[in-house]
């Protein structure tokens, strides 16, 4: 494509026609939203409006080194942008109340590890807080895990668990149209 050019009024002009940069096409339009954990939720919205979800379980074996959960998350990322024609943003559950030490651990390796995969890439990432997602899903803050799963089933989705329904509400919210960020 060539570039366009901007013509000032005889008036104004005072040198050659400004030139502008060619209109750029974001070759990656699909979302990405995680419910980050050892069972990741996941939910991605493409550049045509459908959605698919589920969930991903990143236990390590009994033979594995506790690190590599976070290798095989690494390369899954990888993979689903591929598969999903590439990433135009990813949108998170940012979890800021932990039931137990090794909860926040985990929590933190799959932040680490998506925050640095994002910047390598390119992709813009936005956490969002727990209690925001489950307001527009629910109207409530607070809702726990079987409404969420309601509230997903209620739009027409079947989660196959609290993980995916979390998942699919932050993709709602990240992508709706109508200013979702209440």
């Amino acid at each position: 494509m060539a570039p366009a050019t901007l013509t000032m009024p005889a008036a104004h002009a005072s040198g050659p026609p400004i030139a502008l940069p060619p209109t750029i096409s974001l070759a990656h339009h699909a979302v990405l939203a995680l419910d980050l954990g050892t069972t990741t939720g996941w939910a991605v919205r493409s550049a045509d409006g459908g959605i698919t979800s589920g969930t991903m379980t990143f236990k390590p074996t009994r033979f594995e080194g506790g690190g590599m959960r976070f290798l095989r998350f690494r390369g899954w990322l990888a993979e689903l942008a591929n598969l999903s024609g590439g990433v135009a943003r990813i949108v998170f559950e940012e979890v800021r109340a932990h039931a137990g030490t090794d909860a926040a651990h985990i929590y933190g390796g799959f932040l680490g590890t998506l925050t640095a995969w994002c910047e390598e890439h390119d992709v813009p990432y936005e956490g969002v807080p727990v209690g925001t997602i489950k307001r527009y899903a629910t109207g409530k803050g607070n809702a726990d895990k079987a409404k969420m799963v309601a509230a997903m089933q209620a739009r027409g989705f079947a989660p196959a668990d609290d993980n995916e329904a979390d998942a699919i509400a932050l993709l709602l919210w990240a992508t709706d149209h109508t200013g979702g960020r209440a």
